[in-house]
């Protein structure tokens, strides 16, 4: 089974140029937790995902370092919580979306998607046909249809 036969064509994404608030509105209204971020050529320049939100609204704890000549203190966050959250939302999507996708050519098949997926500890993976964007595999994708017809038996 190929990648072209299971992904999901229709693909939520997001532009570079688009802000975070675009990211979130996309997140709820559509009910999901990731996003590619693609140029005007549609091919796949980042990803975001709800754990790069979480990163970025989260609690940033001080940091101690010290050795014997010195000692040095990062400080975590002085801002609070809704201040993180309301300060995040005009940012571009690319100050926290990852630069480093995985991605997958329409073409592979179904074994090496789930390594893909398995060893890399991800949830989605977008599909490429000539490097550009044409779907998404996620893992629940990956194990109905490895599993479908097994369990009809």
């Amino acid at each position: 089974m190929k990648a072209n036969e299971i992904m999901v064509r229709q693909v939520y994404k997001v532009k570079e140029g688009d802000t975070v608030r675009d990211v979130i509105e996309k997140f709820i209204k559509h009910r999901i937790s990731g996003l590619p971020v693609v140029n005007d050529r549609n091919e796949v320049v980042a990803y975001i995902s709800d754990g790069d939100i979480m990163r970025f609204i989260g609690k940033h704890e001080d940091h101690v370092f010290g050795s014997y000549f010195y000692t040095a203190i990062i400080k975590g966050d002085n801002e609070e919580f809704h201040e993180r959250v309301r300060s995040l939302l005009p940012l571009n999507v690319m100050k926290i979306a990852r630069k480093k996708v995985f991605s997958v050519d329409s073409e592979e098949d179904i074994e090496q998607i789930a390594a893909i997926l398995g060893k890399k500890r991800i949830k989605k993976l977008p599909v490429l046909n000539q490097g550009v964007l044409v779907g998404i595999i996620s893992r629940g994708d990956v194990i109905r249809h490895s599993f479908q017809s097994i369990l009809q038996d």
